[in-house]
């Protein structure tokens, strides 16, 4: 081995390690009004795997001295590890840092500990370090109490804590230099002490290859005492594992991974001096055996796929991979990342972070795309940190690697890791509808109502004129319920159905699901078993509604990892209005979907302050997407201050019947959306994607005007309105021709639109050439009463070529299609010179309600008067069609047509 600096091996994280259920704190005793969240955390990691904690709590590279709490300590190359003792606190605050006097207040820290750390290391230190930063602990002797961790620069700017319910707390101080403060509160405390910690963290790199061995798809290496082994797997995929200590584990186990790929046995080796290649049917892996390093290189190992510029390097409580940057080489992914979807020169953190605003990561997964034909999966709960700069460094901390790699392009890549991990759910047609929620039973915040009382907003929803698929009617710490089974008889006369919050745990659920419950939320108070954040409890409570209903499980979490496209809709957290929240709102959406996230998504309008313009432009783009839900009874009006309800009818003309129209809007497009579901279950690809998704060849998709808009499928366009104006500026239109949804007006690509009106009634919304959408009737308010015996057709004619399209439908409810219970419909349209000809297919397949018959309204964008319109080859009567000349759209009903037969309609024009 090379030694950059020797130090003591130390286990690997174990499992158990960061799998301690949170105690519940309860917020609501008494006469403290409930409040939504437990608390909130601010970045970075809230758990640290074994080897990381012990060599924060024991003796690392040398005895540290006890350090003076008055005066704090040094770290540097000569002293590379601290400890000290804060004095016994015989009682908690109960809140964080704001709970704590001033330092002259509180000279012998009895209220809370504050010790100065003073970091000094040589410059570019940190560049190369796998833990990026000073790692620092506080433990305590009685697990039942809790102390919390808080890190200040000499600034007074908060850049580390950990504020959750483990023993220990732990954190890293990222690219640690100079002196912080670090305050420890005790939370709740019964008479206890803790012990804190940090150290510096030093590196070892691998060393030179010393045994080659395998065949048959699985590989095993070493160099000294690194043993490394690479299995090929079929579907192209390549897992590498790496660890210092000798011996290769699996902390992870089946929790993330639940069944691992088969290995492609197909595969030879040979030598070519400087390195050992292992050919497999999609690749070439080098293995350098001075020093040992790894490349990927396609089947005629030429071309890079990645290449290792340096060997793997390790610390005291980390690994990190080095690899060289292609010259435009791009990158995506790491789960929900707030405000960006492309990370070239950036540096992209995976934590459980409770930072729901921009730069935040609270649904991040360690998972990367790179345009350069490949994505990686880290198999692991631990934190990580990827620095896609030159050269790109990726790792996580712990003291091993466990990658997964994937081949193709990023449509691909996310198809193989979603299969990896879990493809996204199916969800219940009511699920894609609105949502509202809300604490009823003794809130505090709007005075004494019982759960009852949320028919009275579905009464609301249902007089306005607005869909409604859902309430929650206890989201709020001590809410509890009531009347459970009246309540969700009362919500489905309003074709609503029941959600409720989960404050502690799911040991109820299977009594409300029998009581009519069909939607659960979490939240961060109880994150299944720790630091496997949510996903345990993701899991479960999809599994629990589906094993006391014939429904299909519907989750929300705020909190979640790898994995948990699987089971539930990741929703970004609390925030408060602004239009900069409009803003970074929309990039984190899209750029979830680059990991195989198909429904992410944020409070309309935010959950703490209201404002009527802003909550408006909000609801409109976000009714393009799968998942929304409205969040009342916390909101205080930016203006007057008071207390403020968020339902869309509440502030009145203009803004009650703008959001009506886009709520109606979204109600119509179930049917495009509840497809796009569907292809997401099979493929991972989710229907909010960046533009560089679809127009991968584009560097305009990359721009900075390109990352505040999206396409909502393949299909539409959307740019929402994020500044306080009526103009839209920097509207990035790729490749082909777009039209204009309210105007028709269209425009040729690649292009930017500035100037364009956008009046409050307005959202800047385009649709591509050749797009054929499934709508459900005008004045449609709820799947279930939508008429069911008619389907509308939106058509947007290519000038060249055939457009295709596949509908896909089911019940909307139950679990039977993956029975095979479902149908699908093919509709084709071609343009010519004189006819455009669509083919409707029959509908192929059946399930529980599915109509024999059903009549047709198609809307033609775009083309000229017709002379005659055919249907199956008979002329349709005038009063079947129209033709609007200012719009160039012509409008065809037809009668009722079988839906096992196919039909032909032809609209002739004079030309």
């Amino acid at each position: 081995m090379r030694e950059v600096a020797q130090l003591e091996l130390f286990s690997i994280a174990s499992k158990q390690d960061c799998e301690r259920s949170p105690s519940i704190r309860e917020y609501a005793r008494g006469a403290v009004p409930p409040v939504r969240r437990l608390r909130h955390r601010v970045p970075w990691p809230v758990c640290i795997p074994l080897g990381l904690v012990a060599a924060l709590t024991a003796t690392v590279l040398a005895a540290p001295a006890p350090a003076d709490a008055a005066t704090g300590a040094v770290l540097d190359p000569a002293h590379s590890n601290v400890e000290w003792h804060s004095p016994v606190y015989p009682r908690g605050t109960g809140g964080g840092p704001e709970s704590c006097p001033d330092a002259a207040a509180d000279p012998d820290n009895k209220v809370c500990d504050r010790f100065d750390l003073t970091v000094s290391v040589p410059d570019g230190y940190w560049d190369d370090n796998p833990e990026g930063g000073v790692p620092l602990s506080v433990r305590w002797e009685h697990p039942t109490d809790d102390f919390d961790v808080y890190v200040y620069d000499d600034r007074g700017k908060q850049v580390a804590s950990s504020a959750g319910t483990a023993d220990p707390e732990a954190t890293v101080i990222p690219r640690a230099s100079g002196t912080y403060r670090v305050v420890v509160v005790p939370y709740e405390v019964h008479g206890n002490s803790f012990t804190g910690a940090a150290y510096l963290p030093a590196t070892t790199d691998a060393g030179d290859l010393t045994s080659f061995s395998g065949g048959r798809g699985s590989y095993t290496i070493r160099a000294g005492r690194l043993k490394a082994r690479v299995d090929f797997l079929t579907g192209g995929q390549l897992r590498l594992q790496a660890d210092p200590t000798g011996s290769l584990s699996d902390p992870a186990g089946t929790a993330i991974v639940r069944k691992q790929p088969a290995l492609q046995r197909h595969t030879s080796s040979f030598d070519t001096g400087d390195y050992y290649g292992i050919r497999s049917p999609q690749a070439v892996l080098r293995v350098y055996k001075e020093p040992l390093r790894f490349g990927l290189y396609k089947p005629d190992n030429r071309t890079r796929i990645w290449q290792e510029d340096k060997p793997l390097r390790w610390s005291t409580g980390g690994m990190r991979q080095s690899l060289m940057r292609g010259r435009d080489e791009q990158f995506f992914g790491g789960g929900e990342q707030n405000g960006s979807f492309s990370h070239r020169g950036q540096t992209m953190y995976v934590a459980n972070s409770f930072d729901w605003n921009e730069g935040g990561y609270n649904n991040s997964q360690p998972f990367y795309l790179s345009s350069a034909g490949y994505g990686v999966f880290r198999n692991t709960f631990a934190p990580g940190v990827y620095a896609f700069g030159s050269p790109v460094t990726t790792g996580q901390q712990e003291r091993r690697l466990d990658a997964y790699y994937f081949l193709g392009d990023a449509k691909q890549v996310i198809d193989t890791y979603t299969a990896l991990v879990g493809k996204p759910f199916m969800p219940p047609l009511y699920g894609l509808e609105p949502g509202d929620s809300d604490c009823y039973l003794h809130n505090a915040n709007r005075g004494e109502r019982h759960t009852l009382d949320a028919l009275k907003i579905a009464d609301g929803y249902t007089k306005h004129r607005m869909p409604l698929g859902w309430m929650l009617v206890n989201d709020g710490y001590g809410c509890g319920y009531e009347n459970l089974t009246r309540t969700a008889q009362g919500l489905h006369e309003h074709h609503a159905q029941l959600g409720l919050w989960t404050q502690d745990g799911i040991d109820r659920l299977a009594d409300q699901v029998r009581a009519g419950q069909r939607v659960a939320k979490l939240d961060v108070a109880w994150v299944g078993n720790g630091y496997k954040f949510a996903l345990d409890a993701c899991d479960s409570a999809k599994k629990g509604i589906e094993d006391n209903s014939d429904a299909r499980g519907f989750v929300w979490l705020p909190v979640s990892w790898a994995g948990a496209q699987r089971c539930g809709v990741l929703w970004s957290g609390d925030q408060k209005a602004s239009w900069d929240y409009i803003r970074w709102q929309i990039p984190t959406y899209a750029g979830a979907t680059m990991s195989g996230i198909a429904y992410n998504t944020g409070d309309v309008g935010s959950i703490y302050r209201h404002d009527a313009k802003m909550y408006t432009r909000d609801l409109q783009w976000k009714a393009l997407l799968p998942t929304i839900m409205t969040m009342d009874g916390w909101a205080s009006d930016l203006t007057t201050g008071k207390p403020a309800d968020q339902q869309p009818w509440l502030d009145g003309e203009p803004y009650t019947s703008v959001n009506r129209t886009y709520l109606q809007l979204k109600e119509r497009l179930l049917p495009y959306m509840y497809t796009l579901s569907a292809g997401a279950s099979k493929t991972g690809v989710g229907a909010v994607r960046p533009l560089w998704l679809e127009y991968p060849d584009d560097p305009g998709t990359l721009s900075k005007n390109a990352t505040y808009e999206f396409l909502s499928g393949p299909d539409f366009l959307v740019a929402p309105v994020y500044r306080d104006t009526d103009t839209r500026d920097g509207i990035y239109l790729p490749k082909g021709t777009w039209t204009d949804y309210w105007t028709g007006r269209t425009y040729r690509g690649p292009t930017t639109l500035n100037g364009y009106h956008a009046p409050l009634d307005t959202l800047p919304l385009f649709v591509r050439e050749g797009a054929i959408i499934p709508m459900w009737p005008k004045g449609t308010m709820s799947w279930q009463t939508r008429d069911r015996h008619e389907l509308d057709w939106d058509l947007y004619p290519a000038a060249r070529g055939t457009s295709h399209y596949q509908l896909y439908e089911d019940d909307g409810v139950s679990r039977d299609f993956a029975k095979g219970a479902a149908a699908t419909q093919r509709v084709s349209m071609h343009a010519g010179a004189r006819v455009t000809t669509l083919r409707i297919g029959a509908s192929r397949g059946a399930y529980a309600g599915k109509p024999d018959a059903r009549a047709y309204r198609f809307t033609v964008h775009g083309t000229s008067a017709p002379t005659r319109v055919l249907f199956a080859g008979r002329r349709l009567p005038r009063s079947a069609w129209s033709y609007d000349a200012g719009r160039g759209i012509t409008t065809v009903t037809t009668p009722n047509v079988p839906l096992d037969r196919g039909f032909n309609l032809r609209l002739v024009n004079r030309r």
